[in-house]
């Protein structure tokens, strides 16, 4: 009985290694510049509403926790993230809040969400 369970753990611990080790690896990314628009995600998405009159909604919802993310030029929308978990990136993207910013950083795709890892950014006209 007990070499049954010693060997039954055995081949549990060997099959779930790799699956660990997956779970580690961050997919890989590309460098990428994108230019694009400064959105507030929900007014965005949910209403339909963007452009400079929108700002000061956009600035207060930002300031609220509500995700602010990049529109560009082909209609993707990329969500910023940080190479550290919980690193929220509004306070980076505040200042361009509703206007155009060209971006450099390192793109990752994961099931249809477009996410971008910001090393530079700068308004563009």
């Amino acid at each position: 009985m007990l070499k049954r369970i010693l060997t039954s753990t055995a081949a549990l611990a060997f099959f779930a290694l790799p699956l660990s080790a997956q779970a580690m690896q961050r997919p890989a990314g590309e460098e990428v510049t994108i230019t694009g628009q400064v959105i507030d995600t929900y007014c965005n998405t949910v209403m339909g509403v963007a452009g400079a009159a929108h700002k000061g909604c956009a600035e207060v919802c930002a300031k609220s926790g509500e995700a602010l993310a990049i529109l560009s030029s082909d209609g993707t929308i990329y969500l910023p993230v940080s190479a550290k978990p919980a690193d929220p990136q509004n306070a980076r993207l505040l200042p361009f809040a509703e206007g155009r910013v060209q971006v450099t950083g390192t793109h990752r795709e994961n099931h249809g969400l477009h996410t971008i890892e910001i090393k530079t950014i700068a308004a563009a006209s």
